[in-house]
C-alpha cells in the first residue's frame, strides 16, 4: 500500500506541472478573457489539484484551490466577466499554492486567510454587475436537473490514496442527493479483503448545475471507476408529459438487467426489429446490416478505450536522480566496450571480434535510448517566461508581448535546469534595456506593444536558443565610450561591432544611465557567459540599432556522452567535441615556411590563425614532420588546432577533473580511453578565448 510519504512525494511532482499548466492559462487567459477553452483548462487544472491535495492529506491546499475552483466556475457559467484584476488575483492564488506546495504552510496562512476573504468578496460585486450587463453564457440555465449517477470503483482505489467518500460528499453539495449504496458484491467477513473497495453506487441528483460540473466530481477517478452521468429530466425542457420510461427500461439502461433478460420478461411481445419485418417495413437483410452495424461500432469503440487505457497505464514517472545513475552505468558500460574491441583488435580472434561487434553495436542503442529518455521540451522552460514578461511589464510601465517558438525542441534535462537563470537574465536585460518605452516607440513609428521573442531549434548536433527583442538595439559608440571609460580598450583602437558587442559580457560593464530593481548594475551578462560556457555552449551577439538585438545560445544535446574527435600529441590523447570540429587538413614543413613566421595557414583559399596544443600544454618531445590542424569554430570564427596525429571518433564519456584542475582553462573534463589510460576533453572555445587574449596582450 503507498505511504503518505510516498503521495507527498507523488503529489508534489504531479502538482509542479498542473502548476505550470494553470499558468500558462491564466497569462494566456489575460490577453484572451473570452476564451472558454482557457477557463475550461484553469478550472480543470484547479479541480486537479484539489483533488490531489485531498488525496495526499494537504488540507490547506484542498480548501484554498476551492476557494479559485468556485470562482472560476462562475466564470464558466458567465456570472463573472474575465478582467486584468481577475487574473492578478488567479496569479497570486497560484504563487501562493506554490509555496504551500513547497511546505510554507505555515508562513502562508495569513496570507492564505487574505487571499481567501479577496475571493469570496470578488464573486457577489462581479455578479451584479454581470448578470445586468452580459447575457448568459450558451448552455447555462438556471432550471433544475435530474441527472443519474453510477459510480463503480475499481477493487484497488483505496490504494491510491481516493477517498471515495468524498466524492459523494462533493455530490451531495450540488442538491438534493439520493444515494443507494449496492452489497451485492460484498464477501464474507472471512474473505473481506480491508484494502479493497467492495461497494458500488447509484446517486439520484437534483441539482442546477451542468454536466460538466458533476463529471468534473469525478476527474481523478476516471481511470480507476466506472462512472455514467445521464441527464434523466430538464426543466427547461419543453416535456410536460407523466409518462416517463418504463420500469424494464430504465433498469436496462441503468444496467441492473440484460436486454435477453428483458426480453425474457417480455416474452410475449415481439422483437421492434420482428415488427418492423413483419409490418413489410423492412427486409430481414436490411435488418441484420444494421445489427451488424451497431456491433461493428461498438467493438470498435471499446477497442479504442482499451487501446487509450494501455497507453495511459504504459506511462511512469522516474526520478532525476535514477535516470542519471542509469546514464553513468551507461557511461561505464561504454568504456568497458572500447576495451573489449581493443583487446578484440590485438588478439585477432574472430569469435571475440565478432561479439566486441555485437556489444559495441547493443551499447551504442542503450546509449542512444537511455540520452534521449533525458530529453524533455524546453517548452517546459519556456512556460514560466511568461509569467515574468507579464510582471516585468507590469513594473516597467511597458506593453511587451512574449512569442515563443520552437517548444517541443529537446534537450538534456540537466542542460535545461541549469539553463532557465541565463534566460531570466536574458529575458529582463531584453526588456528593461531592449524595449522603450511606449511613448518612445510611437514616435519612431513602431507598435507601442514590444516583442520579446524566444526561440529554440535544433542545429546538428547543438540546440540554438534565441532571445531577441525589436527594441533600440545595442548602441556600438556607447559600448565603445563605455570602455574606454573603464580601461578596457585605449582611446586609439578601433574594433569591429562584433568586438564591441562581446564587451557587454565583461564583469561590472553596463551601459544603462540609471539602476533599477531589474537591471543596470553589470551583473548579470558575464554571469550568463560563464554558465553558458559552463554547459560547453557559446554566446553570440547580433543587433542593429534602432532595430533590436538578438543573443543566440549555442548548446550541446547533452552533457554526458558526447562524440569526440581522438587526437594525439606527443603520448598525450586529448579529445576535441565533434560538434565544433568542421574538417582536419595537413600542416607541412613547407605550409609553415610559406606564413613567414605566422601561425596561420591558408585553408581554401581563407587564412586561418590556429595555435599547436603541444605549446600551449608544455608537451615535451619534437613535433612530427607532418603535423594535423583540427579546424574549429567559435564565437562565429574558424580557428585551428595543432596536433600531431588524428586518431579518429570516439564515443567520449565524459568524468569531471579533480578539485586541483578546477581553475585550469582550456580543459572541460577527461575520459578513459580503451586501454585504460585517460585523455583530456579539451574546452575549445575557452582555449581559443583565451589565445586570443594572449595574442591581444602581445
Amino acid at each position: 500500500m503507498i505511504s503518505n510519504d510516498q503521495l507527498a512525494v507523488m503529489f508534489r511532482e504531479e502538482a509542479g506541472e498542473h502548476l505550470t499548466d494553470l499558468e500558462g492559462a491564466l497569462l494566456s487567459l489575460d490577453g484572451d478573457p473570452e476564451n472558454h477553452d482557457l477557463v475550461a483548462q484553469i478550472f480543470r487544472s484547479l479541480h486537479t489539484i484539489k483533488g490531489s491535495a485531498g488525496m495526499a492529506g494537504f488540507e490547506d491546499i484542498t480548501k484554498f484551490t476551492h476557494e479559485m475552483e468556485a470562482v472560476f466556475v462562475d466564470v464558466r457559467e458567465g456570472r463573472i466577466p474575465v478582467d486584468k484584476v481577475l487574473v492578478a488575483l488567479a496569479l497570486e492564488g497560484m504563487d501562493l499554492i506554490k509555496r504551500m506546495v513547497a511546505g510554507e504552510q505555515e508562513s502562508t496562512r495569513s496570507l492564505a486567510t487574505s487571499l481567501t476573504l479577496r475571493l469570496r468578496g470578488y464573486s457577489p460585486e462581479k455578479k451584479a454587475e454581470s448578470v445586468a450587463a452580459k447575457p448568459k453564457a450558451p448552455g447555462v440555465t438556471g432550471g433544475e436537473k435530474i441527472y443519474r449517477v453510477f459510480f463503480k470503483p475499481n477493487r484497488d482505489i483505496f490504494l491510491n490514496g481516493t477517498n471515495v467518500l468524498g466524492i459523494l460528499e462533493e455530490l451531495a453539495g450540488f442538491g438534493k442527493c439520493q444515494v443507494v449504496a449496492h452489497t451485492a458484491e460484498l464477501p464474507g467477513l472471512a474473505e473481506l479483503d480491508p484494502e479493497a473497495c467492495h461497494l458500488f453506487w447509484d446517486v439520484l441528483l437534483n441539482t442546477t448545475r451542468s454536466l460538466d460540473d458533476i463529471r468534473d466530481v469525478f476527474i481523478f477517478v476516471e481511470g480507476y471507476a466506472t462512472i455514467r452521468v445521464d441527464l434523466v429530466d430538464d426543466a427547461d425542457s419543453r416535456e410536460s408529459s407523466t409518462d416517463y420510461k418504463k420500469l424494464g427500461e430504465i433498469l436496462e439502461e441503468q444496467g441492473h438487467i440484460t436486454t435477453a433478460q428483458l426480453q425474457s420478461a417480455l416474452a410475449e411481445q415481439k422483437r421492434v426489429g420482428d415488427l418492423l419485418v413483419k409490418q413489410g417495413a423492412v427486409t430481414p437483410d436490411i435488418l441484420a446490416c444494421a445489427v451488424m452495424e451497431q456491433q461493428a461500432v461498438r467493438e470498435a469503440r471499446a477497442k479504442r478505450g482499451e487501446k487509450a487505457k494501455v497507453e495511459a497505464e504504459a506511462s511512469i514517472r522516474v526520478s532525476a536522480g535514477k535516470l542519471d545513475s542509469l546514464v553513468d552505468l551507461v557511461g561505464e558500460l561504454v568504456i568497458a566496450q572500447a576495451r573489449l574491441a581493443q583487446i578484440a583488435g590485438q588478439t585477432g580472434d574472430l569469435h571475440l571480434s565478432a561479439i566486441a561487434e555485437d556489444i559495441g553495436r547493443l551499447s551504442a542503442d542503450l546509449r542512444d535510448n537511455t540520452l534521449n529518455i533525458r530529453m524533455v521540451p524546453i517548452g517546459t522552460t519556456f512556460s514560466r517566461f511568461k509569467r515574468l514578461v507579464h510582471d516585468l511589464s507590469r513594473d516597467l510601465g511597458k506593453s511587451i508581448d512574449l512569442v515563443t517558438e520552437g517548444a517541443d525542441t529537446e534537450l538534456d534535462k540537466t542542460v535545461i535546469d541549469r539553463l532557465a537563470d541565463p534566460l531570466v537574465h536574458l529575458i529582463r536585460n531584453s526588456c528593461d534595456h531592449g524595449i522603450e518605452a511606449n511613448e518612445t516607440r510611437l514616435a519612431n513609428d513602431k507598435r507601442a506593444m514590444g516583442t520579446v521573442r524566444l526561440v529554440a531549434y535544433q542545429s546538428g548536433p547543438s540546440v540554438i536558443i534565441e532571445i531577441g527583442d525589436d527594441g533600440a538595439g545595442l548602441d556600438p559608440e556607447a559600448i565603445r565610450r563605455k570602455a574606454i571609460a573603464q580601461g578596457l580598450i585605449d582611446a586609439d583602437v578601433v574594433l569591429p561591432e562584433r568586438e564591441l558587442f562581446k564587451l557587454i559580457f565583461l564583469p561590472g560593464f553596463s551601459t544603462a544611465k540609471t539602476v533599477s530593481n531589474v537591471s543596470g548594475r553589470g551583473v548579470g551578462m558575464d554571469v550568463v557567459k560563464r554558465s553558458i560556457e559552463a554547459l560547453r555552449g557559446q554566446v553570440e551577439i547580433e543587433s542593429q540599432k534602432g532595430q533590436g538585438t538578438v543573443i543566440r545560445l549555442r548548446l550541446p544535446l547533452t552533457l554526458a556522452i558526447i562524440e569526440g574527435l581522438l587526437v594525439s600529441v606527443g603520448d598525450n590523447r586529448y579529445v576535441l567535441p565533434m560538434s565544433l570540429v568542421e574538417e582536419c587538413v595537413e600542416l607541412s614543413a613547407q605550409d609553415i615556411e610559406a606564413a613567414h613566421g605566422n601561425t596561420m595557414a591558408t585553408v581554401r583559399g581563407e587564412l586561418v590563425p590556429y595555435l599547436r596544443l603541444r605549446q600551449w600544454f608544455g608537451v615535451s618531445g619534437e613535433r612530427p614532420a607532418l603535423e594535423q590542424i583540427a579546424i574549429a569554430t567559435s564565437e562565429g570564427a574558424r580557428f585551428g588546432l595543432v596536433v600531431d596525429s588524428v586518431i579518429g571518433q570516439h564515443q567520449t564519456v565524459i568524468k569531471t577533473l579533480g578539485r586541483m584542475y578546477h581553475d585550469v582553462r582550456g580543459l572541460s573534463g577527461a575520459t578513459i580511453l580503451g586501454d585504460g589510460t585517460l585523455a583530456l576533453i579539451v574546452d575549445v572555445p575557452a582555449l581559443i578565448h583565451q589565445a586570443r587574449e594572449a595574442a591581444h596582450a602581445a
